[in-house]
């Protein structure tokens, strides 16, 4: 891309590529490109795309490449500028691809899909795409009920995807060596276990729209059954990820140590449809951990389970952990941690290094509405963890919760602002003090979860109990955070919805819906005219459902059996508890052959034993190390933030001993000279860097720039005294070289004499909100023309700034321009 195209956008590193870690194949036999319906810092994030980019990759006939939904100023652009919508790793305009595998996470994102297909100049409707097009395949969560986005996929995997994913590849790898008929590559793909074929089916509907009949178009192929990698250990996993260099929702080391749950909360889509669990043993884990580190430089660890708590050898792993990583300060969090499964010594493991946050989820406000949904915790339990949290340190904790739950009362809205001022309270108690934010959604009913026919609370009811929480919450001087009634609207429409909801999806598209699940991009009038425009109520979507209605995801097998469902439904009315079959008897849910699809525990003799936790070694001699490397290419690209990312990453890959500042969150200690202005080139940055003593500045050269990214090269390093001056207090100015487009200026030679003759050339600039004046001309240590080329040194200010003083225009004329940063001067 251009640096026109780039610096017109406001995050480049969304769309540079090159990051570390990143596998660009442009000869392979099969493009696939992996892509995700919404910001890149939110697709970076999601440990399913980095598995199968690892998995893809490993085959040499094979490239995984990567695509996100562009933020609004970049679709501007594209659409401005006439180009595709492009992979990251080639630049492949996403229509000559081979295979296009959307994730799909959120209903929210439907509207992305569309516009990333539209974007890439690939008609919407799967019937209108011939064998010229991509295959287009969803997967993910919402693929369990994919009916809304049937009219717009040729193909659907359901389920777990390390192993069907590449058998999907062959399978398009040999249809297209033969050269045979789109049908063909359909019916191909309708034999790989866990693939849906939309079109396979026929859908009709009653007056009321409900369904009548889901009727099988090819023999044999009436039911699709749900894909299960039956052991997480058995499967590849991804040590060597691409690292952004922005920084991401996730910026960390995510090692998924189970899949699936056991406990059965009956509003949990996740906890039925990741069934059977499957624990992936301490030693993997430890394995995949330190190559992972040592890939990446990361500084955190995230253990990733829907109960990471219930990890059979938690304990003795975070001891080990934080045995192995305490000296480097790489902190471990446990993002899905379950009230009642913390235990001091998990606690003391998690403090040691720095506390990465505590969240708890009670989801309800009285136990008998706990009770209802199958949670499994009383009120006593999550005090005493709250207790225990506070008493270890923690300032805050979070709290979420639902309302609209079935057989909700308003007694139990009131309980959620009680619960969590006793939750606030325990923080006094401990001694410590304490805060709590308190989240709250609204309950959506979701396919294959015992709730799955209740009705869901209306529009304004949801604003009813969020206006009520706001209040009770004020009086007890706690805040309260929640999930806007519009998207949980809509979210609710197409968890539940059927093949209708294609033609609002087109409509709303052609409105401009995209970004919906961001609430400054989410219109609801737009979706309100869409529905009205197709026909369609959205309400119909809330209703119950009858029991012995035709569900939309009827003809999809989960795994877990309809009459387990409707058992648990029962229960639920009943406040009956179903007890977690981790350590109990089988509650029959259906998905266990009990053969190779069965519960995998770690067995208690796996479990690792640990000395106690190493500490920094705050007393060793430190040493400081100059440094002046060059940033170039579409390096230019990166913000000043976005390069102390990159250093950050680089000395961790690089296992370098960085030295640490003191406090609460301790940061290395290196500083920059400069901040460097985003799409200038130099062959000058400067840098310190504090390291222990006797680690050598020619070693810390090779050392870094064996793991910087091509771009980034460290050219000199030199140690100097420990208490040296900063760099920004020593720069007396800095040389540019500015080449301007073609034909912009005549006469630059003289226009750049009259500068010069003048005494004085006041300027202004607002930063950070604020005026800030002097004078371009005494800032000038000297200036030369030839043509077009500008060669300057001055002691401060931009050199657009002062092109823009010499000829009298504006800086956007210069847009254009190849600005280069060739030295620094020092006193």
């Amino acid at each position: 891309m251009s640096n026109d195209f780039l610096l017109s956008v406001e995050k480049p590193a969304r769309y540079m590529g090159g990051e570390m870690g990143a596998v660009a194949r442009p000869d392979a036999e099969i493009r696939f490109a992996l892509a995700f319906p919404d910001v890149y810092e939110v697709g970076m994030s999601h440990l399913g795309l980095r598995i199968l980019y690892s998995i893809l990759n490993q085959e040499h006939w094979l490239a995984a490449e990567r695509v996100y939904a562009p933020w609004p100023d970049m679709e501007d652009q594209l659409r401005l500028d006439g180009k595709p919508l492009s992979t990251l790793e080639t630049s492949t305009p996403l229509a000559e691809t081979d295979i296009i595998g959307f994730t799909l996470q959120y209903e929210l994102s439907y509207s992305n899909i569309l516009n990333m297909l539209e974007l890439a100049g690939i008609p919407l409707l799967a019937c209108e795409r011939g064998k010229e097009f991509p295959l287009i395949l969803g997967g993910g969560p919402c693929a369990c009920n994919p009916e809304p986005l049937a009219d717009f996929f040729d193909a659907f995997l359901l389920g777990d995807g390390e192993d069907a994913i590449l058998e999907i590849a062959e399978v398009c790898r040999q249809w297209k060596s033969a050269g045979e008929a789109k049908a063909d590559l359909l019916h191909r793909l309708s034999l790989i276990e866990g693939v849906y074929i939309p079109a396979f089916f026929s859908v009709s509907h009653d007056s009321v729209g409900r369904i009548e009949a889901i009727k099988p178009l090819k023999p044999g192929y009436d039911k699709v059954k749900r894909r299960i990698a039956p052991d997480l250990n058995a499967l590849s996993y991804p040590t060597a990820p691409v690292v952004p260099f922005l920084k991401t929702v996730h910026d960390r080391v995510s090692m998924e140590i189970a899949r699936g749950c056991t406990r059965g909360c009956r509003f949990c889509q996740a906890g039925y449809i990741y069934r059977p669990l499957r624990e992936r043993t301490p030693a993997q884990v430890m394995e995949k951990i330190e190559e992972t580190l040592r890939n990446t430089g990361y500084d955190e660890i995230s253990l990733l389970s829907l109960s990471a708590g219930d990890y059979g050898c938690l304990t003795p792993l975070l001891q080990k952990l934080m045995h192995r990583y305490a000296q480097e300060r790489i902190a471990v969090s446990l993002p899905s941690l379950r009230v009642g499964s913390l235990t001091p010594e998990m606690v003391a493991e998690i403090n040691k290094v720095r506390k990465t946050g505590f969240t708890l989820a009670p989801e309800a406000g009285s136990d008998r509405l706990r009770q209802v949904i199958n949670k499994g915790i009383t009120e006593p339990d999550l005090l005493d963890t709250a207790y225990q949290v506070y008493g270890a340190g923690w300032r805050l904790i979070k709290l979420y919760f639902m309302i609209g739950l079935p057989t909700e009362t308003m007694e139990d809205v009131l309980g959620i602002a009680e619960l969590s001022r006793q939750v606030k309270y325990q923080g006094k108690r401990a001694g410590q003090g304490g805060e709590v934010n308190v989240a709250v959604s609204s309950f959506v009913p979701k396919a294959n979860t015992p709730f799955q026919w209740e009705q869901q609370i209306s529009y304004e009811e949801i604003l009813e109990k969020q206006q009520f929480l706001r209040q009770e919450l004020k009086k007890r001087k706690l805040n309260l955070k929640w999930h806007d009634a519009p998207l949980t609207v809509m979210e609710g429409v197409f968890a539940r919805g059927d093949r209708r909801l294609g033609k609002v999806l087109l409509e709303a598209r052609r409105l401009g819906c995209r970004f919906d699940g961001w609430g400054e991009h989410f219109r609801f009038a737009r979706w309100q005219e869409a529905f009205a425009a197709a026909g369609i109520d959205p309400l119909f979507y809330h209703r119950q459902r009858d029991l012995d209605e035709i569900l939309p995801w009827d003809h999809l097998d989960s795994g877990i059996s309809r009459e387990f469902l409707l058992t648990e439904l029962e229960k639920a009315s009943g406040g009956v508890y179903t007890p977690d079959c981790r350590n109990g008897q089988c509650s029959g849910c259906g998905v266990c052959d009990f053969k190779a699809v069965r519960m995998r525990l770690n067995k208690p003799e796996e479990a690792i034993v640990a000395a106690d936790g190493a500490q920094p070694d705050e007393t060793a001699d430190a040493e400081r190390i100059r440094l002046r490397f060059q940033k170039i290419g579409r390096m230019r690209f990166l913000s000043h933030l976005e390069m102390l990312n990159l250093f950050i990453r680089a000395v961790g890959r690089a296992r370098i001993p960085i030295r640490y500042s003191q406090g609460f969150h301790p940061h290395p200690k290196f500083s920059f000279a400069t901040a460097l202005s985003v799409g200038v080139e130099s062959w000058a940055e400067y840098m310190d860097m504090e390291v222990d003593a006797g680690f050598g500045a020619e070693r810390l050269l090779e050392a870094l720039n064996q793991v910087l990214p091509e771009g980034v090269r460290v050219m000199e390093s030199q140690v100097i005294p420990l208490k040296s001056e900063s760099l920004s207090v020593i720069i007396t100015g800095t040389r540019y070289r500015v080449k301007l487009p073609s034909g912009t200026v005549q006469g630059l030679t003289g226009q750049v004499d009259h500068f010069l003759s003048l005494d004085s050339f006041p300027h202004r600039r607002e930063k950070k909100g604020k005026l800030v004046e002097f004078d371009l001309r005494h800032e000038v240590i000297s200036i030369s023309a030839t043509a077009d080329v500008l060669l300057m040194e001055v002691r401060r200010g931009k050199p657009l700034e002062f092109v823009a003083a010499i000829t009298g225009l504006p800086r956007e004329a210069f847009a254009g321009s190849t600005i280069e940063k060739l030295e620094v001067l020092f006193n």
